[in-house]
């Protein structure tokens, strides 16, 4: 991750978070200077940013709102104070109300971000200067210490053309803390086909099969948030295994890039969160797939099935079979 320190100084009121960058001050001014760029990576995996609003001059504001996974939702902004390209610029970070106004009880943040060279790439220094101990303690108690974090480890991702980024690693897991993993696959097809392979049963039928000798027998797909689906699968021929299959209730749809399902196995009571992403760039799809565990215990155990290796299985299948003809 990129992220290499948080340090919260109560004596000076400010929070100061270090990150390191394989990319020249340049390209990552431009990634801090572009909405369309930033929607990618500000906001913590889960709760994804639109900008609304961009005025990026000084004294411009920029409007934004973060979207959880369950239809939550977070406002903020930012209050343009200096801008000096590419070293660095100021802003005043405010919560807000879907109307953009300040939000009472929140406390506003005077917010530094400084691109300095190093010999691999670019350091960030972003300090945020509170009015007070108590406004300190309650944006922590509140995980922005977590959610900077998590949201800086989307960045690399950011700053690389998309197939040099992800390009032939096949399928690849991290884990994020105790209960989130992040999951992510690049497959060479629109992203409008892709969407349509996770939500077309005669599609979902061809590739998302895991490992040879299964077919799906059951494909029930929810079409609208409050729907449930179902799928199952068999072994075929001599091949060994139990069927088994999913079910789940669809939390949010924002098709043809997220959409969020709650999923347990059948006829057991664990459940996990599922947010599928996908973004598209010179036409290929980088699928990402945030899950959420009830606990690190059920994490390590599903993880521990090869359920990374059943989904490189129908990835590879995918492209072969349907993003290629």
């Amino acid at each position: 991750m990129p992220v290499t320190e948080v340090i919260t100084d109560t004596d000076n009121l400010t929070m100061t978070v270090i990150a390191d960058f394989a990319a020249p001050v340049d390209r990552v001014w431009s990634a801090y200077s572009d909405p369309r760029q930033l929607e990618r990576f500000w906001g913590p995996p889960g709760w994804p940013a639109t900008f609304t609003s961009w005025d990026h001059t000084v004294g411009g504001r920029a409007v934004y709102t973060m979207n959880g996974p369950r239809g939550e939702r977070s406002s903020g902004s930012w209050e343009f104070l200096s801008i000096d390209e590419p070293s660095g610029f100021e802003v005043l970070d405010s919560f807000v109300d879907e109307q953009g106004e300040p939000l009472d009880g929140f406390p506003a943040q005077r917010m530094t971000f400084a691109f300095e060279s190093t010999a691999d790439g670019t350091r960030m220094v972003t300090t945020s200067h509170f009015p007070s101990v108590e406004a300190i303690e309650q944006v922590v108690s509140m995980g922005q210490v977590e959610g900077i974090t998590l949201a800086m480890s989307q960045l690399d991702a950011v700053l690389q053309d998309l197939r040099d980024y992800a390009q032939g690693k096949g399928t690849q897991v991290e884990l994020l803390d105790d209960v989130h993993v992040r999951i992510t696959r690049l497959v060479e097809g629109p992203r409008e086909l892709v969407w349509r392979a996770h939500n077309e049963p005669e599609l979902m039928k061809q590739w998302l099969l895991g490992p040879e000798g299964w077919e799906m027998t059951e494909c029930v797909v929810a079409t609208e948030v409050g729907q449930t689906y179902r799928t199952s699968w068999a072994p075929v021929g001599d091949t060994e295994g139990q069927p088994f299959g999913f079910e789940g209730e669809a939390l949010l749809i924002d098709a043809p890039r997220r959409s969020v399902q709650t999923e347990r196995m059948t006829g057991m009571p664990v459940e996990t969160l599922n947010d599928l992403n996908l973004y598209e760039e010179d036409g290929a799809t980088l699928i990402t797939l945030y899950i959420e565990y009830p606990d690190k215990e059920t994490r390590d155990m599903i993880l521990a099935t090869g359920m990374a290796d059943g989904m490189e299985s129908s990835y590879a299948r995918l492209e072969r079979e349907l993003l290629t003809v």
